[in-house]
């Protein structure tokens, strides 16, 4: 019942926005050369559905994005794991780790594109510079805050490092890898549109660029919807999935 009602506000709000964004445009109270209309919007993305042309970009963006998020959240999970269990090297590693942290990845993207060409994979390294360190840093932190107690009572009933790891600290940093995923999905994508913004001649990133350079606002906010209707999709099916990991801490719960 909660959920519905959430659901009907959620539905309510967003109607209530794009039509007064109609109404304010079309009776010219905002310049409809900087703000589209969400009718030619809508009609633009029917468009470019009907022609195939949106498949074909949102696919290669997709692409990009996910093997982004899937190499750089594997690539933070172990290092969170590991140095998580051996505070040496994460003393050693820690000040490194905060300076590449600090660097701006729009420095990176143009790097990228020299390294790796204009093909998928510059999109894909930015993507994962994005994603490492969210995936990292809450892994490292899910890890730690694990309840010593526990760990200690597994380890006096003969419980081995890998026991311990599968029994206690998985599920212990389970919350804060699917609390960062969430964000870290928004991250991918916004690796891979950078990415293609700057340099490449697919993808939704460059549909939005090419739209940019026509002054064309309406191809401008058809490329930032389809983003974000993608985005809270794939959002929703990562909280879904979430639930059902997670199963176990609302039975304890009950």
């Amino acid at each position: 019942m909660r959920n519905a009602r959430v659901l009907a506000a959620q539905t309510a709000l967003a109607v209530a926005i794009f039509a007064s964004w109609q109404v304010l445009v079309t009776v010219k109270l905002i310049d409809p050369f900087f703000f589209s209309r969400p009718s030619d919007i809508a009609r633009r993305i029917a468009t470019w559905a009907v022609n195939g042309s949106l498949w074909w970009h949102l696919l290669v963006t997709l692409e990009e994005s996910l093997l982004g998020l899937v190499i750089g959240a594997a690539i933070g999970i172990a290092m969170g794991f590991g140095l998580a269990r051996s505070p040496f090297a994460a003393a050693v590693l820690d000040p490194y780790i905060k300076m590449l942290n600090a660097v701006p990845r729009v420095v990176l993207a143009p790097l990228f594109l020299l390294w790796f060409g204009l093909g998928i994979w510059s999109k894909v390294a930015l993507a994962v510079t994005l994603v490492f360190f969210v995936m990292f840093f809450n892994t490292y932190q899910g890890v730690r805050d694990a309840d010593r107690v526990i760990i200690d009572n597994v380890r006096m009933l003969g419980a081995s490092e890998r026991q311990l790891v599968r029994h206690v600290l998985i599920p212990s940093a389970l919350t804060w890898i699917f609390s960062s995923l969430q964000t870290s999905l928004g991250f991918a994508m916004v690796g891979a549109v950078v990415g293609e913004y700057l340099g490449a001649a697919r993808g939704l990133g460059y549909v939005i660029s090419q739209a940019e350079g026509t002054f064309d606002t309406t191809g401008v906010f058809a490329g930032m919807t389809v983003l974000s209707t993608v985005v809270v999709i794939v959002s929703a099916g990562v909280t879904r999935l979430e639930k059902w990991l997670l199963r176990w801490k609302a039975e304890t719960a009950k």
